[in-house]
C-alpha cells in the first residue's frame, strides 16, 4: 500500500470513516474485485471479496456501489452477493438499484443506428466472437488473443470508427483489453458526480478502480474522497493511492468494515 498524494493522510481518511454518520464506498469491478479472464463470464471476485462485501452492505449507513463497464445483468451473478447492493453498470448508463429498481440512459435514434451498424461491420469482418453489444454501447474485447491478432482489431477498428465515431454521438474509449464505442456524455466520472452530489460533505467516499477508464472517476471525486488505484504494477495515475491485489485490498476492505462496526 502506497500514498501517492503527499497531502493525504490514510490515517485522518479512516479517522473520518469510523466517526461519520454515513459513508460511501465505491468500487469498480474487473481488475479491482476481480482478476481479469479472457472468458469474462468466469471472472469472479477474489478469494474473501464477497464476504467482505456482504459484510460492508449490511452495515447501517454504509452505501456499498459497484461501477463498471459490464452491464448490471451480467454483473449481478458475478457479485454472487447475498443481496444485491446499488450497481451502476456500462459505465453509468445503467443503474440498478437493491430493490431491483433499473434505470438505463435513453439513447439517441443516431447512436442505436450507429452501435447496430458496428455490430454489423464486426460480423462482416469476422470480429463477432469480439464484439459486445451493450445497452448503452458496445465493445472490442482482444484480452487473451495472441499480439499480432490483437494489434490487427486495434487498428480496423480505429480505422473504422475513430473518426465516424463522434458522427453519431459516440466516443471511441479505450480500455485494458480493448476498445469500447459509448454514448457521449456517459462515463464512471459521471456516475461518481452524480452519486457525490447526493451524498452530505461531511460524508467521508472512497472509489477503488484500476483501469484508465476509472481515471475519469478519479478526476470527478477529486479532493472530495480517497481515489485508490488496485492494480499489481503502479502506473500514471490521479489517485491518491495504490494498493495491489488481492491482499491489500481485503485489507481496505477489512480496515473499513472494523472501523465502521
Amino acid at each position: 500500500m502506497q500514498v501517492l498524494n503527499p497531502r493525504f493522510n490514510i490515517d485522518s481518511f479512516f479517522g473520518a470513516v469510523a466517526s461519520a454518520d454515513e459513508t460511501a464506498l465505491l468500487l469498480d469491478y474487473d481488475g479491482t474485485l476481480a482478476p481479469f479472464r479472457p472468458e469474462r463470464d468466469k471472472a469472479i471476485p477474489y478469494d474473501g471479496i464477497r464476504e467482505r462485501l456482504d459484510h460492508l452492505n449490511r452495515l447501517s449507513e454504509c452505501r456499498l456501489v459497484i461501477i463498471s463497464g459490464r452491464a448490471t445483468a451480467e454483473l449481478v451473478p458475478l457479485l454472487g452477493m447475498e443481496r444485491q447492493p446499488e450497481i451502476w453498470g456500462c459505465h453509468g448508463g445503467e443503474r440498478l438499484l437493491p430493490d431491483g429498481t433499473i434505470t438505463i440512459t435513453s439513447l439517441s435514434d443516431s447512436v442505436r443506428a450507429a452501435l447496430t451498424k458496428a455490430e454489423k461491420w464486426a460480423i462482416r469482418h469476422n470480429f463477432a466472437q469480439q464484439f459486445e453489444r451493450k445497452p448503452t454501447g458496445a465493445a472490442f474485447h482482444w484480452r487473451g488473443l495472441p499480439d499480432e491478432q490483437a494489434r490487427a482489431i486495434r487498428s480496423e477498428v480505429e480505422s473504422r470508427w475513430a473518426a465516424e465515431a463522434p458522427k453519431h454521438g459516440l466516443m471511441l474509449c479505450e480500455f485494458d483489453g480493448g476498445l469500447e464505442l459509448r454514448a457521449a456524455g456517459i462515463g464512471k466520472g459521471h456516475a461518481v458526480t452524480e452519486i457525490i452530489d447526493r451524498l452530505t460533505d461531511s460524508t467521508p467516499v472512497a472509489y477503488l478502480g484500476d483501469d484508465k477508464t476509472d481515471e475519469d472517476a478519479f478526476a470527478a471525486l477529486g479532493s472530495r474522497g480517497l481515489s485508490t488505484l488496485v492494480r499489481p504494477e503502479l502506473r500514471e495515475t490521479k489517485a491518491d493511492l495504490w494498493i495491489q491485489p488481492p491482499d491489500e485490498l481485503l485489507t481496505f476492505l477489512d480496515r473499513w468494515i472494523a472501523d465502521r462496526s
